[in-house]
């Protein structure tokens, strides 16, 4: 039966009878900030399609702007010569943030803030779109880099698609909290509880044909700084 549909407050996506959560279905977030954040946090997703009957799930880079989200890549890639004719994918990210450990084993779990996003996707060949688009995707990366880099030549440009794809169906799924064991359990000698798990930046590691005299601009000094300021720009 199809998911119903129902108003939804501003700012939130309305889930669809694919993107509504079944399972745990109270670990759902449909709201637009909730799934932005994430997506803006993700450093990369995982995009799935079926091609020649097959299906494929491929990691890549990935950014949001507005209401969009952008892969990017080489105008030779199988995927995205077979995305932009307009074909469905899923796309994925997922955030690890810690290993939840229970008394019992078949209670143990993960904390971790995902987003799914569904719908056809389509080529941006619009020369300006696709500017801002990988203008996206350099700093998604690395904060002030579109600023900082050469840009693309006109031949660099032309061997480079952009594939788009629409926020209109997407869902956020966030797990967190310390371990949910059976009443009985709680009573069991056995350490439960959870190890937080994280993406932290190293400390920069200077190109060996760096010319001297070269300093790394401000973004890329917060970016590894290790006080916890990494991707701090996504807040």
């Amino acid at each position: 039966m199809p998911y119903p549909f129902v108003p939804y407050p501003f700012g939130m996506t309305i889930p669809s009878d694919r993107t509504a959560l079944r399972r745990i279905p109270e670990k759902g977030v449909y709201e637009r900030e909730v799934i932005d954040g994430i997506l803006d946090e993700a450093l990369y997703c995982h995009l799935g399609f079926i091609y020649e009957g097959a299906p494929f799930v491929i990691p890549t880079i990935h950014a949001r702007h507005g209401d969009t989200v952008f892969v990017h890549g080489s105008a030779g890639s199988r995927m995205l010569t077979h995305l932009r004719k307009g074909f469905e994918a899923c796309l994925t990210v997922t955030i690890l943030d810690g290993l939840v450990l229970a008394r019992s084993v078949f209670e143990h779990s993960m904390n971790y803030r995902s987003v799914m996003v569904l719908g056809p996707a389509h080529e941006v060949t619009d020369r300006d779109e696709k500017m801002v688009a990988l203008e996206a995707v350099s700093d998604h990366v690395a904060p002030g880099r579109w600023r900082d880099a050469r840009g693309p030549t006109a031949v660099e440009f032309d061997k480079t698609r952009v594939i788009a794809m629409s926020l209109d169906e997407a869902s956020a799924k966030v797990s967190i909290g310390p371990p949910e064991d059976n009443e009985e359990d709680y009573a069991l000698d056995v350490w439960a509880g959870v190890i937080p798990v994280g993406l932290v930046p190293g400390g920069l590691v200077p190109d060996p044909r760096l010319s001297p005299g070269i300093e790394p601009p401000h973004e890329l000094t917060d970016y590894a700084d290790p006080s916890g300021n990494f991707r701090s720009r996504q807040s």
